[in-house]
């Protein structure tokens, strides 16, 4: 990947530009920023970057052995770290190296935008959680045992550090902090608050910012060949956010009906209006399970906006007119006296609805809780 393919983040590339230039390349770098801001595609370009054999003032060539290779992700100096668990494939003892051509492939489509749940979803492992295991750190000191193949540097890169299990940080740590020479680790995470300390402490933060409004928004005019003008209200609520981007214009219809859906629920609710109540169950009822569930999580949304419109924060309120004045209204409604409760009411139906429960009884119960919640005063 080339840095000309990384969606904004001008001040990072030229950064990370300089520091290969000038010869500064920190050993252990963490790329630590939100979801959807482009770590991985960042970490792909910089690694081709210094590897590259003909370089092009700013970016790489993209065109030599290198650089095919490494777009290709199959570059033998390029390796990657993952989180893995067990799957159809892969019964037991799950590491990275099990699951490259899936990893390649997932990479590739996502064009290196991708998250972790889309991750899981892609290995059809379900429910179960990912983990970057004490195997896939002694197949990386066994990779560090080797010099470099072709390339100068020899660079692994570690994709959702969150994942590290304490047993595999133990054995990489002398690693981080006393590399062999010309070797880069670049670690990629988006919560500081769960990457282990001894791990965090070894390494240079590389902090990467949600994605310009305005280079969100030139990405996704390019993307989906329409102009700006109808892509503005989405690049607006993704907030930087280009997996959120892509999430919203694929899902716009479903936004639409969450919107109007959920107005009219709350008028039904703040009404009382049981009768009423009873006949909107049943319609959410039929409209199945996974639009269900992100009824309620838009739930959450309006109740998190309505939190900041009555802290005067407005201006973290990313919402299009219609829905903007709506959440003006509500959120004298939403006060410190419910806002726990409702947020636990949508979460609870959220997991409820992933557990079969019957959507026309929960619904309704949630309504007449949702009732007595809307009376509750600061």
């Amino acid at each position: 990947m080339k840095f000309s393919e990384v969606i904004g983040q001008t001040d990072v590339k030229s950064r990370l530009i300089q520091s290969a230039k000038d010869g500064r390349v920190s050993h252990a770098q963490m790329f630590l920023g939100p979801s959807g801001s482009g770590k991985l595609a960042l970490a792909l370009a910089y690694a081709q970057f210094l590897n590259c054999t003909g370089r092009l003032g700013d970016d790489s060539c993209g065109v030599c052995p290198s650089c095919v290779k490494s777009a290709r992700l199959i570059h033998p100096d390029i390796h990657f770290v993952y989180p893995t668990t067990t799957t159809k494939k892969v019964k037991k003892d799950p590491e990275s190296k099990l699951f490259a051509e899936e990893w390649r492939q997932f990479v590739r489509e996502g064009k290196a935008y991708v998250g972790l749940n889309q991750w899981y979803d892609f290995l059809g492992v379900e429910n179960k959680q990912g983990t970057i295991f004490a195997r896939d750190a002694a197949e990386v000191i066994r990779k560090l045992s080797f010099k470099a193949y072709e390339g100068k540097y020899k660079i692994i890169i570690f994709w959702m550090v969150e994942k590290l299990h304490i047993s595999a940080a133990n054995k990489l740590l002398k690693l981080l902090e006393e590399p062999p020479e010309n070797t880069l680790f670049i670690l990629i995470a988006e919560e500081s608050d769960q990457i282990l300390t001894t791990v965090k402490s070894r390494t240079f933060q590389v902090k990467v910012p949600r994605i310009a409004d305005e280079a969100l928004l030139a990405a996704m005019a390019d993307y989906y060949q329409l102009r700006t003008a109808d892509l503005k209200h989405i690049a607006m609520m993704a907030h930087g956010d280009w997996l959120e981007a892509l999430r919203l214009y694929e899902n716009a219809e479903d936004e639409k009906f969450h919107f109007h859906q959920y107005q009219q629920w709350m008028r039904l609710c703040f009404k009382g209006n049981v009768p009423e109540l009873i006949d909107f169950c049943a319609m959410i009822a039929g409209i199945g399970r996974e639009k269900q569930k992100s009824f309620l999580a838009y739930g959450l949304q309006l109740f998190r906006n309505s939190i900041l419109n009555n802290h005067h924060l407005q201006s973290l309120v990313r919402l299009p007119g219609e829905e903007l004045e709506f959440t003006s209204k509500f959120s004298p409604f939403v006060n410190s006296g419910n806002m726990l409760q409702m947020a636990e009411l949508m979460e609870e139906g959220i997991r409820q609805i992933e557990r079969n429960a019957h959507p026309q009884i929960l619904f309704m119960d949630t309504s007449l809780k949702m009732i007595k919640l809307l009376r509750i005063k600061p």
